[in-house]
């Protein structure tokens, strides 16, 4: 998809605010990153009717916080990612989905081949692809942080944040939601 316009969003039901799922390997760093950013930008931005979660591709940290460095890393930039606990991605939930947003390329296979249906199936895409700097420079995978330091995790954060601003431009963009006015500082 590198260099192509985006399609437009799945139109989330009537009744129901637009739901997105952030998902990367044991949702632990880039995901609950992704998750964690993005409903501070649409709270910041004042955009309601979307409903974001995050989960992972694997089990292994069900029930778990995110990791420490993650916490950390959100809160140097002004994010609390304290409350979070990492779940595992059901594909039954394609149901309940409109965007399911990957963090790599083999997330994107994994999460392709779970869903039952071509329209499950173009609900999947990788969260880069709303970064047109990362778009335009072929880069749309979030490389795992995990294996790192804090280097890894600031890169991990800037492209995450910078990616989740773009889907905010796009939301913004394509009324798939109600926005209700922006809550001034006092």
């Amino acid at each position: 998809m590198s260099g192509m316009p985006l399609a437009p969003l799945p139109p989330a039901g009537e009744d129901r605010p637009l739901r997105v799922s952030m998902v990367c390997s044991g949702n632990i760093c880039r995901s609950p990153m992704a998750e964690v950013i993005l409903r501070h930008l649409l709270d910041e931005a004042g955009v309601a009717g979307v409903e974001v979660e995050s989960c992972g591709i694997g089990g292994w940290h069900v029930g778990d916080g995110a990791d420490p460095r993650t916490v950390t890393m959100l809160r140097r930039h002004g994010y609390d990612g304290s409350a979070h606990r990492a779940s595992q991605f059901d594909p039954r939930s394609f149901a309940d989905l409109d965007l399911v947003l990957a963090a790599d390329r083999g997330h994107l296979r994994a999460l392709q081949r779970a869903a039952g249906s071509e329209a499950d199936r173009a609900k999947v895409r990788l969260l880069r692809e709303f970064d047109p700097q990362a778009v335009a420079a072929g880069t749309l995978e979030v490389d795992d942080p995990w294996y790192g330091g804090t280097a890894d995790f600031e890169r991990c954060l800037l492209e995450v944040e910078a990616a989740c601003r773009g889907l905010l431009d796009v939301l913004v963009a394509q009324p798939v939601a109600p926005t209700r006015p922006a809550q001034r500082a006092e």
